[in-house]
């Protein structure tokens, strides 16, 4: 598997970098795009899209969010596979993401760790056996995490709406308001060098139950978007997720 790899001088480009070059990964990194290329790299890498040039099965992006338009661009005029594996997009661009992918096959989660994708089918769960329960998600990650909440926390609540359809969304917790029902808080703490760690606290009057799910290495989503760029070579043009790899 031949990969374009956007993003590639940050930290988890470097995971997926290292990846590739265990001996018997099955997967190669044929070129990358950075914005802070400087001619350097031992593989090539382009500033931007704009000229890029690559042989490649599939692109893995962690690069930015702000980049999501100029990527959706370059994938769907080259007819390429895309991994998304960068958070904090708009809503605009959301819906720019839904519409490649009837053009291409994309796989976008908020979260590429499995174990994620099973703390939210556990919430929702939960929060089914517990109809009238208070639920808050609080999520922690290290101080140079620039969005706030995180991608995850935010995938979580929607997941929880499935299940509790007039839930209504709470960021952080302040003044001398009293909590309604139908609210689900979501809290965000940014601190050290702390990779992720999620968690859904549902609560009635009698009892509480904690669900968490902490990753003690960032490495795990490398090992994830390499998961999902396998799963996706071959596969026709839609939108793809967590859910999907899991039942395949």
């Amino acid at each position: 598997m031949k990969i374009l790899l956007s993003g590639m001088k940050g930290f988890m480009g470097g995971e997926i970098v290292r990846l590739c070059e265990k001996e018997g990964s099955g997967a190669e990194i044929v070129a990358g795009v950075d914005i802070n290329a400087d001619g350097s790299e031992s593989i090539q890498c382009f500033k931007s899209f704009e000229n890029a040039n690559a042989d490649a099965d599939v692109i893995i992006d962690f690069s930015h969010y702000s980049l999501t338009e100029e990527l959706l661009r370059f994938a769907v005029g080259n007819k390429m596979p895309l991994v998304l594996a960068t958070t904090g997009q708009t809503e605009s661009q959301k819906a720019l993401i839904e519409k490649a992918s009837k053009e291409i096959p994309l796989f976008f989660a908020a979260n590429y760790s499995l174990g994620i994708a099973l703390l939210i089918e556990l919430a929702k769960k939960t929060a089914e056996t517990f109809p009238d329960a208070d639920i808050e998600i609080v999520e922690t990650h290290h101080n140079r995490k620039t969005d706030a909440p995180s991608g995850t926390a935010l995938a979580i609540f929607e997941a929880l709406k499935t299940v509790r359809k007039n839930a209504v969304k709470k960021l952080g917790r302040a003044g001398a308001d009293k909590r309604t029902a139908e609210e689900i808080g979501i809290h965000a703490v940014r601190m050290g060098n702390i990779a992720g760690i999620h968690e859904v606290i549902v609560g009635t009057q009698n009892q509480t139950v904690t669900l968490k799910h902490e990753a003690h290495s960032r490495a795990l989503f490398a090992e994830g978007a390499l998961a999902a760029a396998r799963f996706l070579c071959g596969k026709a043009p839609g939108l793809y997720t967590m859910n999907d790899l899991i039942k395949e």
